[in-house]
């Protein structure tokens, strides 16, 4: 009786061990800056980082997305939501880069006088005076705009006056997306917002989503500056998002939705060219703000990105510096300053003794002197 008790209750523990296990493969994880992105089947799928170019000229605005992500999946699929009709096509895989290059860090050198520890004589290096840096149901509800087929992308521009006929159109159309997602987008609902879908294929049959999947461009009308982040709530792991504002003035959060604080790593005018001239319209100088924010706990986020202008066009690139011994001539300057100031030192030292002893020879001391009388 006692052996067939024990024996249940390793089962259970066993079975309650495998629907652990069990639970956590089906249960997928999602992860999207804008959206919320879910993989097929078992597989896995994370978005490392997303990073987006937002272009606004007061009445229409651009923006082209591309994301990092990272495990086995074969397909995926994502959801953005638009305040007004969008177009979608596939962005310049050039443009990202571009932003890239023009916000790059500055790099400076900056000296030092006294030897630090990596320094001789307190390491074992060579004295170079180097001081190197360590540098379906529902359909009536639900309004097909337009789908096409972009590059890994399959693109359904969708309009929605009830968000669970969304999900159950979205579901009919192997649109595969998180459960809690029709809660989530009824604010959008309520707005009368519209929304772009996305299924992930690679066209190489076979092939997992990995690496840097190809850009996204949609574009639609707005009157402000808006990204759309509040889907990401949905993500279980921690999101990175990389952000190059366009606009005529520099950008910044209205609030930090639930994230890190902003951080603006670039702020200055730029004169496009190249892929960024064809994006923006032109070749007119155009305000650039890059800012990175970081989601620690995405079920915190609680709306959608609004920018908004700084009181003023204030620039700023951020400056990397490396630290470098003073030297001259390959010396650090220190040793021969030192060795200069013990040099005086003893010279003066020197000169000291040799003024006492020269009085003493000059005014003898009455102990010395011969007796009176």
């Amino acid at each position: 009786m006692w052996n067939a008790t024990k024996r249940r209750r390793a089962l259970a523990v066993l079975l309650a061990l495998l629907a652990t296990q069990l639970g956590s493969l089906v249960d997928p994880a999602y992860a999207c800056g804008c959206g919320a992105m879910v993989p097929d089947g078992f597989s896995r799928i994370g978005v490392a980082r997303e990073t987006s170019v937002v272009r606004w000229d007061g009445h229409t605005e651009q923006i082209v997305m591309r994301f990092t992500v990272g495990g086995d999946a074969k397909r995926a699929a994502w959801i953005m939501p638009v305040p007004s009709r969008a177009g979608v096509e596939l962005g310049d895989p050039d443009l990202i880069p571009e932003l890239g290059r023009l916000t790059r860090p500055e790099h400076k050198t900056r000296t030092y006088f006294w030897p630090r520890e990596r320094d001789w004589p307190f390491s074992s290096g060579r004295l170079d005076g180097a001081g190197a840096a360590r540098p379906g149901a529902g359909e009536a509800s639900v309004g097909v705009v337009g789908r096409e087929r972009l590059g890994d992308f399959d693109v359904a521009r969708l309009t929605a006056t009830d968000p669970d006929a969304l999900g159950d159109w979205l579901e009919s159309n192997d649109f595969t997306l998180p459960d809690r997602l029709a809660s989530e987008l009824q604010p959008y609902v309520d707005r009368k917002w519209e929304y772009v879908a996305v299924r992930l294929a690679p066209r190489e049959q076979g092939a997992t989503l990995g690496g840097e999947l190809d850009p996204l461009r949609i574009s639609f009308a707005s009157d402000r500056l808006v990204y759309p982040m509040r889907l990401s709530r949905l993500a279980k792991s921690a999101q990175a998002l990389g952000l190059y504002v366009l606009a005529d003035h520099r950008m910044e959060p209205a609030s930090p939705i639930g994230g890190a604080a902003p951080e603006v790593t670039f702020a200055g005018t730029v004169t496009p060219e190249g892929s960024l001239a064809e994006f923006t319209g032109g070749a007119a100088p155009v305000f650039l703000t890059a800012i990175d924010q970081r989601f620690p706990d995405p079920s915190r986020i609680d709306g959608d990105h609004e920018l908004r202008a700084t009181a003023k066009d204030t620039p700023f690139r951020q400056v990397v510096y490396r630290d470098e011994l003073l030297t001259a001539g390959g010396v650090p300057v220190w040793l021969p300053t030192v060795a200069g100031a013990l040099l005086v030192l003893a010279s003066t030292a020197v000169t000291l003794l040799s003024v006492r002893r020269s009085r003493r020879r000059r005014h003898p001391s009455a102990a010395t002197a011969p007796p009176t009388g």
